[in-house]
């Protein structure tokens, strides 16, 4: 192999640095930090959802009125 293919090669055999690697690990974690926030906003909907269908009685055992259900479910995904 020529010389300058030779470092080439090297190069591309290089392994991750610890940058790269922390870095990649931090990408991660935010991505499981992100996809857990999602799944909490989509089950906080669910619930929102569920409290419109309930009955006038069975709200007023948990305590709630059918406006408080309703301004409940009017609260943007991430309030």
């Amino acid at each position: 192999m020529r010389p300058d293919h030779a470092a080439a090669a090297q190069c591309l055999a290089h392994q991750p640095t610890t940058q790269t690697a922390t870095f990649r690990r931090s990408l991660r974690t935010q991505g499981i930090a992100a996809a857990n926030w999602i799944g909490r906003q989509l089950e906080r909907r669910r619930s929102r959802l569920a409290l419109l269908e309930m009955t006038d009685e069975q709200l007023k055992d948990i305590g709630l009125s059918r406006s408080d259900a309703h301004c409940e479910y009017m609260h943007r995904l991430w309030d």
